[in-house]
């Protein structure tokens, strides 16, 4: 549907000082303690959670390439998490919304999309890992190299944040309605798309060419890795080693699930079946509670995270039982 009063591009509609009025949760007015209290806590532990396995694999001596590509993964969602949930939080303790400028909108976009996209591409990098892994056992330590875990990490944050750039300077080169009333809680590119005052497709042509370079052509790779693997274990005469084999691929399969299902239901669609209270609700899942699961799915399938991570609670207890004994050997010493 056309937005009402619309205008061709002026001089307001492209100066950076213009704001945009997030109108967030605000037909929610009775919920919204209830609802600030449980986003608040499940904020919390999801940084709780990353932190902890991000500091469990930066504190291992020896890790593996899956251990790198998880500490990346885990540093992509707390900044994720970090560039949403915020402004989120503060739109339920604000009545009638929020205010957002220009340039802040176009940042919050750009850096949305843009860890989004570096975690697609992560995902790749991933397969590929599991791929050599089970199809190239032997040459595993010489393909999977560090100097190589690292290209392929700079690979996929220059990708997603050179992505990301040339969506959201499209979007915002868009004449926007006057209201500039974004009923969402964040800068979401479909919500920002709603304002945009035309009724032909090509505003939606670079948000198409995003998700296909960030979801289905990555998808499209994963697929082929999975496929490769299936193929693989089929001449495995060992059900254990199959079993095994599979259990070293159910995280990175259920997270790519999970972020790719929310990704395809939000982004490849046609303006038109734009619905701003479904958006939100699925929003909010795939930023906060799919961030959530993320540490959950690795630290309980994973048997060498579980173990890392007992190993990094154990050095803490270790610790703590020496720092208290020298308190009180000190205390002790400081009687007489």
């Amino acid at each position: 549907m056309p937005c009402e009063r619309c205008m061709e591009r002026d001089n307001k509609s492209t100066d950076a000082t213009m704001e945009f009025f997030l109108l967030g949760f605000s037909e929610l007015l009775c919920l919204r303690v209830l609802l600030f209290i449980i986003f608040l806590i499940v904020h919390l532990v999801t940084l709780s959670g990353n932190v902890m396995i991000f500091m469990a694999v930066v504190m291992e001596p020896s890790r593996p390439p899956m251990f790198f590509f998880l500490c990346q993964l885990s540093v992509i969602e707390l900044c994720y998490t970090l560039v949403i949930v915020p402004k989120a939080l503060l739109s339920l303790l604000e009545v009638d919304g929020s205010t957002i400028s220009f340039i802040g909108c176009a940042a919050q976009m750009h850096l949305f999309v843009a860890l989004g996209g570096a975690e697609c591409f992560l995902l790749v990098a991933m397969s590929y890992d599991r791929y050599v892994a089970i199809c190239q056992p032997l040459h595993y330590v010489a393909v999977m190299s560090e100097g190589l875990c690292l290209r392929l990490a700079v690979a996929c944050c220059l990708g997603g944040f050179a992505v990301a750039l040339g969506l959201t300077v499209a979007v915002f080169h868009l004449p926007f309605c006057q209201s500039h009333r974004i009923n969402h809680f964040f800068c979401d590119v479909p919500a920002v798309l709603h304002l945009a005052c035309t009724q032909s497709y090509p505003p939606e042509l670079p948000l198409l060419a995003a998700c296909v370079i960030l979801l289905l052509l990555p998808f499209l790779l994963i697929l082929t890795s999975y496929v490769c693997i299936a193929a693989a274990l089929l001449h495995v005469t060992s059900s254990v080693g199959r079993g095994k084999a599979f259990s070293t691929c159910i995280s990175h399969l259920a997270i790519t699930l999970l972020h790719y299902g929310c990704a395809t239901f939000m982004y490849i669609r046609p303006k038109s079946s734009y619905s701003p209270a479904r958006d939100k609700i699925v929003s909010l899942v795939y930023t906060n509670i799919t961030p959530l699961l993320y540490p959950l799915i690795y630290s309980l399938r994973n048997k060498e995270i579980r173990g890392v991570l007992r190993k990094m609670l154990r050095r803490k207890k270790i610790a703590q039982l020496n720092w208290d004994t020298i308190r009180a050997v000190v205390c002790v010493c400081g009687k007489f």
